[in-house]
């Protein structure tokens, strides 16, 4: 039989080395179960200035302070480490498949994060690296385009939200939608409209359009829009491109294990954190309401472990309702 670990996390990225501090910080035998790499996709942001406390610190670095803590308290972090499957067995503990390995704990964080779904033309991965000049995420990244011009696209809430964000740092914003009526909601819409229709506005509109290509020298120059009703092309001068089209939870080898979304997000309860299954948690990007930001994917990472003791103590816990949740 294979040792048992009192938490297993699956995911190294900001959330799930959050929890590994936490849980190995109290003594609890931890295990960290990563695909490829610890850090995910933070690993690709050159600067972070939104962390609470750290004026300014890369992605790598901050993943390497985080990783040097977790192992100072005992974690064992095991990576190329792609779990298949998950199990819960009949005596309550969860049995995980990482390759021909099998691992049982008597708590599982799931903490695999997700990633920004992308338009998939040409120089897009070519400038998403760190300072090119491409991102996908506007409350990030908008300070480092102040008084420069952009593109955005997209048409949700998050897009329009974003795109109002960015519009207060740069000098212009050309927000690009491939439909000619938005999804976001009605209240949103307006408050975008509103903001396009001042007469000092440095919000325009391209409706009925796509970004069919990203081009330039070393970072981002332009971008090539092209109307999908005319099939007419046009070519914007711009210092970035921000995408907005969604994200993609990494969750596909948990579909029929865990209960998940019809977007493949995990459902749990959002004040817990608890699954369906007792003793799975669910935290950061890849649970369901998931703010999408460092400092929220952390301190999911945190309230996990601190849940996870709760139910190790008692449980009976799984089944307490959240005080005073509506």
């Amino acid at each position: 039989m294979s040792n048992i670990y009192d938490c297993i996390i699956i995911g190294a990225g900001p959330a799930g080395l959050a929890a590994a501090l936490y849980s190995a910080r109290d003594r609890y035998s931890t295990l960290v179960l990563e695909k490829f790499y610890p850090g995910g996709q933070i690993n690709t942001t050159d600067r972070i200035e939104n962390y609470p406390g750290i004026v300014k610190i890369s992605g790598p670095d901050l993943i390497a302070q985080q990783l040097k803590q977790v192992e100072q308290f005992g974690a064992t972090i095991k990576t190329g480490a792609e779990v298949k499957d998950i199990t819960a067995l009949p005596d309550g503990n969860i049995k995980i498949a990482a390759g021909k390995n099998e691992y049982i704990g008597r708590c599982v964080i799931l903490a695999v994060g997700s990633d920004y779904r992308r338009l998939g033309v040409p120089g897009e991965d070519e400038f998403r690296n760190a300072g090119a000049g491409v991102s996908y995420c506007g409350t990030c990244d908008a300070p480092f385009f102040r008084d420069k011009k952009v593109v955005a696209v997209g048409g949700g809430n998050t897009a329009v939200e974003d795109t109002l964000h960015l519009a207060k740092f740069a000098r212009e914003v050309i927000l690009v939608h491939r439909r000619n009526e938005f999804r976001a909601t009605k209240v949103l819409v307006e408050e975008l409209m509103t903001y396009v229709n001042k007469p000092d506005s440095n919000l325009n509109l391209r409706l009925d359009s796509v970004v069919a290509a990203i081009e330039g020298a070393g970072k981002v120059q332009r971008a090539i829009i092209q109307n999908v009703k005319t099939n007419e092309k046009e070519t914007i001068d711009c210092d970035g491109v921000f995408i907005f089209v969604g994200m993609v939870p990494n969750t596909a080898f948990l579909s029929g294990r865990i209960e998940l979304t019809e977007a493949g997000f995990i459902r749990c309860d959002t004040g817990w954190l608890r699954t369906a299954i007792p003793g799975v948690f669910a935290a950061g990007d890849c649970r369901v309401g998931a703010a999408m930001q460092l400092a929220t994917a952390i301190g999911d990472g945190v309230n996990a472990a601190i849940m996870m003791k709760q139910y190790l103590r008692d449980r009976n816990w799984w089944k307490q309702p959240i005080p005073g949740a509506i």
